[in-house]
């Protein structure tokens, strides 16, 4: 089209040019000065229309350029996703009355092709960051997910960089709206140790009717070995900031969701030090789960256990760190469901004393949304009454 207009324009600047020395030539003897002069128009006008081509020619190439902006644009913008969760507790217990927004959480994905993308999550944790008096600081913002997944057939998917460990019902699925209680159950938070992210490489493989198996090699715990936090899974957590690794861990689980609303799954974790090198102490973890959602009845229940080689965390009572935890539930409707949790951990086990916490919660959820839930529970702390009372929360998705 762009040629033919150029082609147009070339045709019609000559005719005046070409009438000129038609007109001459049925003249009869035209002088050398009349030809000159109709060369020289027809120069005049050649010039002037090799000025519009390039013209025409710049023209078309900005917008030629627009438009490819545009496009790599609009590619981007559909290659990439935005998401996150947030919410906000409120805890009435004897001993706390406080009111928290406890996470707001970014989601930013990408897919560089059909087999080739980015996850990662940044979190801010009670509002603001903020040392206190006594030196420990409030607020945490952190890098909770940032890895690259690819697909290397229908069956077999690799991921590297920093990534949620395969084990437990919430670690890697935690969003608000898909738990009931405001608080996450304390047995994954003290003992698995959810939320537990660490850095390295992962596969995932699908064989089978609903089976699957994952496999993480990546950084290890690096628990203290003094204090009252001595050997406590939780505390051992490094965020993969500036972790030390001299000592990694290798994972392993296998799931089956081949029955739909069924998700059996069992995890196995070693590491050969989880103090990094100072107390030379190797530990096992070992967790199986159930969730199961037929109806409207529901129900969670997970065992795990570590156990931690040598002396120093026997000392303590260290070497074996257990809980469990079983959760049914009834939803009415789609909007509202009712739930009933027990919850026993030991962080202590291997000690001779009774060491166990106990807790109890009835609650209710109610989805106004499908991605947005409000949140009441009743919590009862058989063996410390000042742990008694209630929870309010508000969270979403999106």
């Amino acid at each position: 089209m762009k040629n033919s207009l150029i082609a147009s324009a070339i045709a019609l600047s000559l005719l005046p040019a070409s009438a000129s020395m038609a007109g001459a030539l049925e003249q009869p003897g035209p002088s050398k000065g009349e030809l000159l002069k109709i060369i020289q128009q027809q120069q005049e006008a050649l010039s002037q229309l090799a000025e519009q081509v390039n013209a025409l020619q710049n023209q078309a190439d900005a917008t030629e350029e627009k438009a490819a902006d545009h496009s790599q644009k609009s590619a981007w913008s559909e290659n990439t996703r935005l998401g996150g969760y947030g919410e906000l507790h409120y805890t009435n217990t004897d001993k706390k009355d406080e009111l928290d927004f406890h996470r707001f959480v970014l989601f930013f994905g990408h897919e560089f092709s059909d087999k080739l993308r980015l996850f990662s999550e940044l979190e801010l944790e009670h509002v603001f960051i903020e040392d206190s008096d006594e030196g420990e600081s409030r607020g945490e913002v952190e890098l909770e997910q940032a890895y690259i997944e690819g697909d290397i057939n229908d069956r077999l998917t690799a991921r590297a960089g920093l990534f949620l460990v395969p084990v437990g019902i919430i670690n890697e699925t935690h969003e608000p709206p898909t738990f009931y209680g405001v608080e996450r159950n304390p047995v994954e938070k003290n003992i698995i140790p959810a939320t537990w992210w660490e850095g390295g490489l992962g596969l995932t493989t699908r064989f089978g009717q609903g089976w699957s198996a994952d496999f993480a090699f990546t950084s290890g715990l690096n628990t203290p070995t003094e204090g009252k936090n001595a050997f406590k899974i939780r505390s051992g957590r490094q965020n993969v900031s500036e972790a030390k690794a001299s000592n990694g861990a290798v994972t392993g689980r296998i799931k089956y969701t081949g029955i739909p609303g069924v998700e059996l799954a069992a995890t196995a974790q070693y590491q050969s030090d989880i103090t990094q090198g100072e107390s030379d102490v190797s530990a096992t973890l070992i967790e199986t789960h159930a969730a199961i959602r037929k109806g409207r009845f529901g129900l969670r229940a997970l065992y795990a256990q570590w156990n931690l080689d040598g002396e120093a965390p026997a000392a303590v009572g260290r070497d074996e760190q257990t809980g469990y935890y079983v959760e049914p539930s009834f939803k009415l409707n789609d909007k509202l469901g009712f739930f009933a949790r027990y919850s026993v951990w030991d962080n202590n086990a291997g000690d001779s004393n009774d060491s166990e916490q106990k807790l109890a919660n009835v609650g209710v959820n109610y989805w106004p949304h499908e991605d947005v839930v409000l949140k009441f529970d009743l919590q009862d702390d058989p063996d410390n009454d000042d742990n008694d009372g209630f929870n309010l929360g508000i969270g979403y998705q999106f």
